[in-house]
């Protein structure tokens, strides 16, 4: 009977954590959760740029991670952000000067979630940060998830559950951060007027 219920207890188990999804790359080390955790708040990396805080989605670790192996790039991509007047960027790709860094500006309409694709990347990181309107992401479970097209650089699509998908929508606020390790989806249609 105990063999029963401890075997009844970790199947259960498996269930939960496999129903609770995987969105992100985990980190088990407390410690450094908590030096990433106090490092994002403390606010240093901001480098003048004020106007948005990284939504709560965005992997502290990781964030604290790339920063450190990257930190020219991304220093200085929060000195453009603080010292652009980002609604006054023409539609288009722009380089970001001094770095190895691509603005892409988009002032077009969100899309159904049907007709928006998934992706990821291997080598890139993806700032998104909405200006102006709503826009609405979404972060897809690795654990019913699959790639769906062959890895060309840099972009790979997943067939995926839309109903084990998170979905946030943007605030002028905050700004979303995705690794690779986070599958998302961008550009889907809100309920709001302004897309």
């Amino acid at each position: 009977m105990n063999k029963l219920l401890t075997l009844t207890i970790v199947i259960l188990i498996s269930f939960t954590a496999y129903g609770q999804g995987v969105y992100t790359r985990e980190c088990n080390d407390k410690v450094l959760q908590k030096k990433a955790a106090k490092w994002v708040k403390k606010g240093k990396w901001r480098n003048g740029f004020t106007a948005a805080a990284p939504h709560e989605t965005v992997n502290s670790v990781e964030f604290y991670e790339q920063y450190a192996k990257n930190t020219d790039q991304w220093e200085a991509m929060f000195r453009w952000l603080a010292s652009t007047d980002l609604l006054a960027i023409p539609a288009g790709k722009h380089p970001i000067e001094g770095t190895e860094l691509v603005t892409s500006v988009e002032d077009s309409e969100n899309g159904e979630l049907a007709k928006r694709r998934s992706e990821s990347h291997y080598h890139h990181v993806d700032f998104q940060y909405v200006v102006k309107g709503t826009e609405r992401f979404g972060i897809i479970d690795h654990n019913t998830s699959e790639p769906n097209t062959k890895y060309r650089p840099d972009v790979i699509h997943y067939r995926y559950d839309p109903d084990k998908t998170r979905f946030y929508d943007s605030a002028t606020d905050k700004f979303f951060v995705f690794f690779p390790s986070d599958w998302h989806i961008a550009k889907i249609k809100t309920d709001g007027d302004s897309q």
